[in-house]
């Protein structure tokens, strides 16, 4: 397994990124360093969260009308819903990352800091070749139809005030980031010091870590997201026979 996991990182991280967006968003390069930079991870894809205008149903095939990763103006999005010539939906995508681990205890400790940072839709799977997954993920999203056949369906003044409930997710994105990032880096520290014995019983926290994983309940699994940074290959067809770890 230990082989295996190496070979796995050594090909992921030398592969070409085959994402639109060709490289590690600015906003998470700094957790994608230090997951890759540890020896028992490595990140298989990510996006630091993004605001879209779509044209059409489904992303793959559909014309994308507007993209960022940071905050935007109302006056962007209107001038972008003006070219839509089908159904244009707006949508804000929050932060997601996908991380291999080499045991499951490693996925487990990322696991715990997602959820203890706020991204409570995270999980973990393992695929019949032993690849193990933590996949962090929100559920702050939106999703809103701004036209329908090339017509608009709403005043500029809705238009207004969904771009300053995406903006203020955007807000609340970076703050759990960050958090995620302060976390991981505690957990990572703690993991690498000896350990000591222990005379005495589990602290409250401990306990309330522990009780994440018993817990959680089976997720169905969301579609395959689109993400900015990646090796091409989405995660979700490798893992559509896999165990789920949270019955």
């Amino acid at each position: 397994m230990e082989k295996g996991f190496r070979q796995w990182k050594e090909q992921c991280l030398n592969k070409l990124d085959m994402s639109k967006k060709g490289q590690v968003d600015e906003d998470i390069s700094h957790v994608v360093s230090l997951l890759n930079g540890c020896e028992q991870y490595f990140t298989t894809s990510s996006c630091s969260g993004r605001i879209i205008l779509i044209d059409g149903a489904q992303k793959h095939g559909c014309v994308w009308l507007f993209v960022s990763h940071q905050q935007c103006q109302s006056d962007d999005l209107m001038s972008a819903v003006a070219r839509s010539s089908g159904d244009a939906v707006l949508k804000f995508e929050p932060f997601v990352l996908h991380v291999q681990c080499r045991r499951l205890e490693d996925a487990q400790l990322t696991h715990s800091v997602a959820i203890n940072s706020g991204f409570r839709n995270s999980g973990l799977t393992v695929s019949k070749t032993g690849k193990i997954i933590t996949a962090v993920r929100s559920t702050h999203g939106l999703e809103v139809p701004l036209s329908h056949q090339g017509k608009l369906l709403v005043q500029q003044e809705y238009i207004s005030f969904l771009t300053k409930i995406a903006n203020q997710k955007m807000e609340e994105n970076l703050r759990r980031i960050h958090r995620f990032y302060q976390n991981l880096q505690s957990a990572l520290h703690a993991d690498n010091l000896p350990a000591e014995p222990q005379t005495h019983h589990p602290s409250q926290e401990t306990k309330n870590q522990t009780s994440v994983y018993k817990r959680r309940r089976r997720r169905e699994r969301q579609p395959g997201t689109d993400c900015c940074h990646g090796d091409g290959s989405s995660v979700e067809p490798e893992l559509d026979d896999c165990l789920d770890l949270f019955t």
